[in-house]
C-alpha cells in the first residue's frame, strides 16, 4: 500500500514539474544533476535519466563554472537566494528561442533564480535553479532601446548631409567652451563657407546644391580627425570643432580642406561642378565670455577671407 502512495507521489511531482512553464534544475554541492524537469528536457534534448548525477558543467560547457560557484556559494552558507537578470547574463544555459522563425534572437534570453533547499537539519546541501524565457521581454526592450538610440541619433544629425545637427553642434561647442574655462587650453574652431553659393543653385539648380552640400560635409569628415567635432551649422555653412588644438596647427586642416575642395569635381546630372570654400579660424580665448563670443571671432575671420578675395583661410586677429 505504501509503494503505491509512493508511487502515486511520484508521479504527482512528476506531472507538476512537467506543467510548469519554468526550467527546474536542482544539484547538489558538486553540481551534480538531481532534478530536471521537463522544460529543461524540452529545451535542451537531455533526458533526466542521462544527467541525474552527471556534471552540469560536463554537458553545458558554455556555463562559466566559476562565475556559477560565485553565485551559488552564498546560497549554499548564507541560505540565500539570488537573482540574477538577463540584462546582467543574456542566459546561463544556451538554448533556442522558443519561436525560432519569427524571433530576432537566436537564443532563449533567461533570468536565473538560485534559492536553497535545506535538509531537516537545517543544512544546505541542494539549491534549486529556476530557469525564466524572457526571450519576449528581452527582445521588446531592445527593440524600444534601439528604436530610442536612432531617434535621439536622428534627433543629432543633420537630415541633408548626415553630420550633427547646429542644435547638437552647439551643445559640444558650449560644453568644449566650459571645459576651457575650467581648464584653459588650446582649442579653436573653424567656420567654413561655400562661396558663391548661390551661382550654383542658380546656374544648376537647388537639388545640384544640395548634392555639393553633401559631398562637402563628406569631404570635411574625411580629412577631420576623430575627435575633430563637424557639423553643419546653416545652408552652406559648416562649422568644425577641434579641441586642445591651437590655431597654428588648425591652419593644416583648414588649408587641406580648402585645397582638396578646390579639385573637388562633382558630376550631377552631365554637369560637373566646381567650388571653393572660405574658412576663418578662432582660437580659445579666456577673454570670452560666452560661448558665442569665440564663436564670432571664427565668423568674423570668415567674413575676412570673402573679402579678401575667398577660397582662402584666415586666422582671427592674424
Amino acid at each position: 500500500m505504501q509503494d503505491m502512495k509512493d508511487l502515486a507521489e511520484m508521479h504527482w511531482k512528476h506531472d507538476l514539474l512537467g506543467s510548469i512553464e519554468v526550467g527546474i534544475v536542482v544539484v547538489d554541492r558538486h553540481y551534480q544533476v538531481q532534478v530536471w524537469n521537463l522544460f529543461m528536457e524540452n529545451h535542451s534534448n537531455i533526458a533526466p535519466s542521462a544527467i541525474r548525477d552527471k556534471s552540469l558543467f560536463e554537458h553545458f560547457p558554455e556555463i562559466d563554472e566559476t562565475w556559477l560557484r560565485a553565485k551559488a556559494e552564498p546560497v549554499f552558507s548564507l541560505k540565500s537566494p539570488v537573482f540574477v537578470i538577463w540584462e546582467q547574463r543574456p542566459y546561463l544555459f544556451r538554448f533556442g528561442a522558443n519561436r525560432p522563425i519569427t524571433s530576432p534572437s537566436p537564443f532563449m534570453y533567461q533570468n536565473i533564480t538560485i534559492f536553497p533547499l535545506a535538509s531537516l537539519s537545517g543544512q544546505v546541501d541542494q539549491v534549486c535553479i529556476v530557469v525564466y524565457d524572457v526571450t519576449d521581454q528581452a527582445v521588446s526592450k531592445q527593440a524600444v532601446d534601439n528604436l530610442n538610440d536612432e531617434l535621439q541619433r536622428l534627433s543629432r544629425v543633420d537630415g541633408l548631409t548626415g553630420i550633427y545637427n547646429r542644435r547638437y553642434w552647439e551643445e559640444q561647442f558650449d560644453r568644449e567652451f566650459k571645459r576651457n574655462l575650467r581648464t584653459p587650453g588650446e582649442s579653436s574652431v573653424i567656420m567654413l563657407d561655400i562661396d558663391h553659393f548661390k551661382k550654383i543653385n542658380d546656374n544648376y539648380g537647388h537639388p545640384a546644391g544640395d548634392e555639393v552640400i553633401r559631398q562637402l560635409a563628406q569631404l570635411i569628415e574625411d580629412v577631420s580627425r576623430e575627435t575633430d567635432i563637424c557639423g553643419r551649422y546653416g545652408g552652406e555653412e559648416f562649422a568644425i570643432l577641434l579641441p586642445d588644438t591651437a590655431s597654428a596647427n588648425v591652419m593644416v586642416l583648414a588649408q587641406r580642406i580648402r585645397a582638396s575642395v578646390e579639385k573637388l569635381k562633382i558630376e550631377y546630372e552631365q554637369h560637373t561642378i566646381s567650388f571653393t570654400v572660405s574658412l576663418g579660424i578662432a582660437q580659445f580665448d579666456t577673454a570670452f565670455g560666452q560661448h558665442i563670443q569665440w564663436l564670432e571671432e571664427a565668423d568674423k575671420a570668415l567674413y575676412q577671407a570673402k573679402k579678401n578675395g575667398r577660397n582662402q583661410v584666415i586666422i582671427a586677429g592674424s
